[in-house]
């Protein structure tokens, strides 16, 4: 069921307040129940690093939306580079715009921090999320390949 928002969005930084509403979007956004504990080591060691940033989309009656961008400084591209890790949108408020704002605040913090592109790696089996980031003018150039170690 699709909710009407209730007032005015506001994208925010994450805040340690923030840890059990994102682990909620996340356990959701992996169709699994996350490690607890490990899910809170790295979100406190992450808040923590400048390189990292979250946004918190949020209504009036609370949060309803996450995003993740960490930042490299790359050789290759010799300068900063930011990846979207996570985006997340409460299956009720999706289409109503909420993930592109949260990329363009991201877009935004991209700008201020100078950096020179900003990345996504979405699964592939995810088309629903790789038709939006297009949509969002990310474009296919690299693949990637995976080797799962644990």
């Amino acid at each position: 069921m699709e909710h009407t928002p209730s007032g005015p969005l506001t994208i925010r930084p994450a805040t340690s307040d923030d840890q059990d509403v994102v682990y909620a979007f996340l356990c959701d956004l992996e169709d699994e129940t996350l490690n607890r504990p490990r899910f809170d080591a790295c979100f406190a060691c992450n808040l923590a690093n400048p390189m990292v940033h979250y946004l918190i989309a949020e209504l009036p009656d609370g949060p309803v939306g996450f995003v993740s961008c960490h930042i490299q400084y790359l050789l290759h591209h010799t300068g900063k580079v930011g990846e979207i890790q996570e985006l997340f949108v409460k299956p009720a408020y999706r289409s109503q715009q909420i993930g592109r704002q949260l990329v363009n605040a991201l877009v935004a913090l991209a700008r201020q921090e100078e950096l020179v592109n900003l990345e996504v790696t979405t699964n592939q089996k995810r088309n629903d999320a790789i038709r939006f980031y297009e949509r969002e003018s990310f474009i296919a150039t690299h693949q990637k390949l995976v080797r799962i170690i644990n």
